[in-house]
């Protein structure tokens, strides 16, 4: 587009101001408009074009395409397509899942909400307890089940129902809309999709594969059928085709699976679930395919000799992997031959059906036969199997054990032979079998030792046994002692046989006196004092007795501090000394008890001494605090942290300090504050401090009983700080010399050392001229001597 001149344009500007719409044209910019107008016109939307012409009548500007559209008003009500609807539902059917629709229609815009319908169910008959077994989709009208109306839905109960349907526009939303109703009449059909009652299947059938064993229908046809396994098998040998007949596609062998459970699922053409799975049960009938198993390859059974006729030996038990409680499984007993057959044949019999195998004819006797060997034939319906049964004969306690002798004579032994010591060996035999419980001996000491001095062990081989010491020996105790033994067996004799004489040994045993060291009443005496228990005060005693009844002294040993002397009669302890329980808490000490007279033997036993605390100790500082500063100069109060402690016993909540400043003058400096039982806070109150050393006493006490109190002297320094740490220069501490001072010393030092160097050397120079003198003085003398 070419634009107008700037002349041009003033004048088109002037001519749409002052003479636009005089002679019926239009000039000056245009751009595209729309003009809203309403309904009423036969076309929705008018389009034409307009032009800008100047005063010559020439186009400037176009032609521009001006559009106007009708706008829709909600004049329509909506209306059904029909008065009336009717439709079924199936028993069961999927909630959720449309089965009829209704249809409305409404003249206005669809696009607007004037054409917007919602469907809405206003009224079910019958309405169980209130609940709504119909649902409806409020945009397209399509009618479900909800899931009570899934659940509940029965043709008997009521086979038909009653809806009263409204249509609205304007979504509904609007109490400006229309609306219209119908009615819709449903009948509800019976659920033919049902699982079917269980199959039997008979096992190891050989009819030809597949065969057809139930069937299932869905409610409507064109349903997709499918079979879906409750559990993983190696193999699944059903199958289904789609008029939902199932078939099993294999001989089946009870055996190995005596049923099966599936499912059964019936789907749209979109793989959807059309309702919930059935649940088919096949059983496997059995038929007699297996013989009887033995439970063994040899069943062994005992029985003790001379068992009176008709006692139980033992149940045979064999298998059968046929169905149980069925005629396939019932099996049957007989015993088919006897090895060996003596002393004759058919000593046991067998119960045909429960397997319980009895001594039929006379009671054993293990000298006849010490094992029998049976065969068994069990059958069933249809097979027979022989099994393997050994009967071994036990021989039974019918003999007594028999002393080889009954008197073991005189035995003689110090009273301080050993504990342990084997101090005899006696022996009885049995004419029972061998190692069994019938001949094993039991040695009991039946009389002369009360005090359980002595004990016997059996020897499993030989049946011999060993008299041996468990318990010392005590001469003035028992001195002679007749010891009774009995022999005897852990398994019971039988009825009739009882132990005699034979069965019983004696001995006696002479103890020989043994001058014994004496003996403590206990090897550890213990007693408790407090640390501050006065010198002379009995702390404890002791106690000890000689067995020859001799009198005995008493003395200590370990008495490294010597707090403690003993009553050498009484064995009395008392204190000797001052205690101290911060030098030992427990004081122990060894206790000699010696007899008088006689080898002067002894005995030692030992005392404790547990000293209890006495607040006797003051509070201190808990460690050397000379490490403590302040960086100087100080820019803001601070504070610093120190601990006390106690020599004293900590009770069970530690130690409880107090704090306080050791001087009144200090108080506008310093600040002490309690942090916790054992630790406080030193603080400056202002920052106006020296740099030096300050010595600032504490006064700590400990709270005791009674209280203690200390003051110590907490050291803190001001100093220059670097890097954190406290340096002070050499000029400024106190005692050390001045880095001037330093080089005067050094120099004041060489020059004593070079005065000393010189008068030396003077002396030494003065006392060499002077010999030299006198040596040349008696050069000139000697001439006038010769």
């Amino acid at each position: 587009m070419t634009p107008a001149r700037p002349h041009s344009l003033c004048l088109l500007i002037l001519y749409l101001t002052v003479g636009n719409g005089q002679d019926g044209k239009f000039s000056g910019p245009l751009k595209p408009m729309t003009f809203p107008i309403y309904e009423g016109q036969e076309q929705s939307q008018v389009i034409f074009q307009i032009s800008a012409l100047d005063a010559q009548g020439v186009t400037v500007e176009g032609p521009v395409p001006i559009i106007i559209e009708v706008k829709d008003i909600n004049d329509n009500r909506p209306m059904f397509s029909q008065a009336k609807y009717e439709g079924s539902v199936r028993q069961n059917s999927r909630p959720g899942k449309p089965f009829m629709s209704v249809n409305a229609t409404d003249l206005d815009d669809p696009a607007t909400p004037n054409g917007q319908l919602f469907y809405q169910i206003v009224i079910q008959l019958p309405k169980v307890d209130d609940v709504m077994y119909f649902q409806i989709n409020n945009k397209t009208g399509e009618i479900s089940l909800t899931l009570q109306g899934a659940r509940e839905l029965d043709p008997v109960k009521n086979p038909s129902y009653s809806l009263v349907v409204s249509v609205k526009d304007m979504g509904g939303q609007s109490e400006n809309s229309f609306s219209d109703t119908t009615s819709v009449d449903i009948t509800v059909k019976e659920n033919i999709w049902k699982a079917p009652d269980p199959v039997e299947i008979m096992e190891n059938s050989t009819d030809p594969h597949p065969v057809k064993i139930t069937q299932v229908q869905w409610n409507e046809p064109g349903a997709h059928y499918a079979l879906v396994e409750k559990e993983k098998l190696p193999r699944f040998p059903f199958s289904i085709d789609q008029k939902g007949d199932i078939y099993v596609t294999q001989p089946l062998d009870r055996e190995q699976k005596d049923s099966y459970v599936f499912y059964a699922v019936a789907k749209d053409e979109y793989g959807n679930p059309l309702s919930y799975p059935l649940q088919i049960h096949v059983k496997v009938q059995d038929v007699n395919d297996n013989p009887p198993s033995c439970p063994s390859a040899v069943t062994v059974f005992e029985v003790q000799e001379n068992e009176v006729l008709g006692s139980s030996i033992g149940v045979f038990i064999a298998h059968d992997l046929d169905e149980i409680n069925t005629i396939n499984s019932i099996l049957k007993y007989k015993i088919v031959e006897q090895t060996p057959k003596l002393p004759m044949d058919g000593l046991f019999l067998v119960e045909e059906y429960e397997g319980k195998v009895q001594l039929a004819r006379q009671s054993l006797k293990k000298q006849d036969a010490p094992q029998y060997n049976l065969t068994m034939e069990v059958s069933d319906k249809d097979f027979k199997t022989l099994c393997a049964i050994e009967i071994n004969v036990i021989d039974i306690n019918d003999q007594i054990p028999i002393f080889e002798k009954s008197d073991y004579g005189n035995l003689s032994l110090p009273e301080d032979t050993a504990v342990g010591s084997q101090i005899l060996t006696i022996l009885a035999t049995d004419a029972d079998e061998p190692f069994t419980g019938s001949s094993k001996i039991l040695y009991r000491i039946t009389q002369g030792d009360k005090e359980g001095r002595l004990g016997i062990d059996t020897d499993l081989r030989t049946n011999a046994g060993y008299v041996t010491i468990k318990k010392p020996l005590d001469f003035e105790t028992a001195a002679i002692s007749k010891i009774v033994v009995h022999a005897e067996n852990p398994e019971p004799l039988v009825s009739g046989v009882t132990y005699n004489a034979s069965s019983f040994a004696t001995f006696t045993l002479f103890v020989r006196d043994v001058n014994e060291a004496p003996a403590f009443t206990q090897h550890i005496f213990q007693a408790e004092v407090s640390e501050d228990v006065a010198v002379g005060t009995k702390v404890g005693n002791v106690t000890a007795w000689d067995p020859e009844g001799l009198e005995i002294r008493y003395s200590l040993r370990g008495d490294t501090r010597g707090w403690l002397r003993i009553d050498r009669i009484t064995g009395e302890i008392f204190s000797a000394a001052p205690l101290d329980r911060e030098t030992e808490s427990v004081y122990r000490v060894q206790v000699v008890a010696t007899e008088v007279g006689g080898s002067s033997l002894s005995s030692i036993a030992f005392f404790h001494l547990i000293l209890k605390d006495v607040n006797d100790n003051p509070p201190r500082l808990a460690r050397d605090y000379t490490g403590l500063f302040f960086c100087y100069p100080l820019t803001a109060p601070g504070s610093l942290v120190f601990e006390a402690t106690d020599d004293d016993q900590r009770t069970l909540r530690g130690f409880h300090f107090t704090f306080a400043l050791g001087s009144q003058s200090l108080q506008n400096d310093w600040e002490v504050s309690k942090i916790n039982g054992t630790f406080a806070r030193l603080s400056t109150k202002h920052t106006g401090f020296e740099e030096r050393a300050y010595e600032i006493p504490i006064h700590i006490s400990d709270g005791g009983r009674p209280p203690l109190e200390g003051t110590v002297n907490l050291p803190v320094t001001f100093c220059t700080c670097v890097e954190g740490s406290c340096f002070r220069p050499a000029g400024r501490q106190d005692g050390i010399p001045t880095v001037g001072m330093a080089v005067g010393i050094l120099l004041t030092t060489f020059l004593v050392i070079g005065i000393i160097l010189a008068v030396v050397f003077i002396r030494i120079k003065n006392k060499k001229d002077k010999e030299n003198v006198e040596n040349a003085q008696a050069s000139e003398v000697k001439p006038l001597r010769s």
